[in-house]
């Protein structure tokens, strides 16, 4: 765990400067023998164990991440090792902090189409490998972290659960408010994470009301049907300005921040984690998963939990 008060010691900053600007109070970071691989394999194994299954079952693999053990072979594909799986598919996605909602809509429609019947869905992150330690406006945001989710293809039961609507969006034109200064087509070099915090403040609030708007409208709900709201753990503010925009109590607002920091495409599985174990997410819910990414990317998930 690296909280506030560690990180004084690293940059100019303080405990009250980064909750006043994020909530954000500690972090976790993966120890040197820890990959993204590492904890999505953890969190794939208690994601299989809570819903009953054994890691046979599963016959496909979808990985969000942007920072993966190797240029290839895919994460997913380490997790699909690891978790002693020979068959099916395994592949990453990356759409950096909304990778989890493309994951979740990627494998929807694999299950949808009859291919599949099985799906893992992890959002696996080690961050702190990509940031700049001296950079105080970057290195207090983020953590690592794993979470992951199964989803299953089942006949129609009448209760409706399940994925009722994804909707995705991207826009290529943002790159330089939110990116990270290296790669192997380019620099050849790993890089470090370099942000504009202030725009993607102002596009996060923004294009959060799209794409869940749109969620609505193509189930036919409004907010108010809403039990809760799992947003993309990156800054408290953000997350409390959507809701009062979309006219979502706070009450109904799922907040882990405080907890983990930004951990990018792992963020909305671990929310999903913490809030189904303490006992708020309950069976038949209502739940609304949205997320901004760089890119930019921007996606929503509406499902009957």
């Amino acid at each position: 765990m690296l909280t506030n008060r560690d990180l004084e010691e690293k940059v100019a900053t303080s405990d009250a400067w980064i909750v006043q600007r994020t909530g954000i109070r500690e972090r976790r970071i993966a120890a040197p023998d820890e990959t993204t691989s590492k904890l999505g394999i953890a969190a794939a194994k208690a994601a299989i164990a809570d819903a009953g299954l054994e890691a046979a079952e599963i016959d496909l693999i979808v990985c969000a991440t942007s920072t993966p053990d190797y240029t290839f072979p895919s994460t997913a594909t380490q997790i699909q090792d690891g978790l002693g799986i020979q068959g099916g598919a395994a592949f990453d996605v990356q759409a950096v902090c909304t990778g989890f909602i493309y994951g979740l809509a990627t494998a929807d429609k694999f299950l949808q189409s009859g291919s599949h019947r099985r799906a893992l869905v992890v959002g696996a992150e080690t961050f702190s490998r990509i940031l700049d330690w001296t950079d105080r406006g970057t290195c207090v945001l983020f953590g690592d972290g794993a979470g992951a989710v199964v989803l299953e293809s089942a006949d129609e039961d009448g209760s409706g659960r399940g994925i009722l609507t994804t909707q995705l969006r991207s826009d290529g034109r943002y790159r330089d408010r939110l990116y990270v200064d290296g790669g192997p087509g380019s620099t050849g070099t790993t890089g470090h994470l370099r942000m504009e915090g202030r725009d993607v403040f102002k596009f996060a609030v923004g294009k959060v009301m799209d794409v869940v708007n749109e969620a609505f409208a193509s189930a036919g709900v409004s907010a108010a049907e809403l039990d809760w709201f799992v947003p993309h753990q990156a800054n408290r503010r953000i997350i409390e300005a959507s809701a009062d925009k979309l006219g979502i109590p706070r009450g109904k607002v799922v907040i882990t921040v405080d907890r983990h920091g930004n951990t990018s495409a792992a963020s909305i599985p671990l929310a999903l984690d913490v809030a189904r174990r303490d006992g708020r997410i309950k069976r038949g819910d209502l739940v609304m998963l949205e997320a901004i990414g760089g890119g930019f990317t921007w996606g929503s998930a509406l499902l009957r939990w």
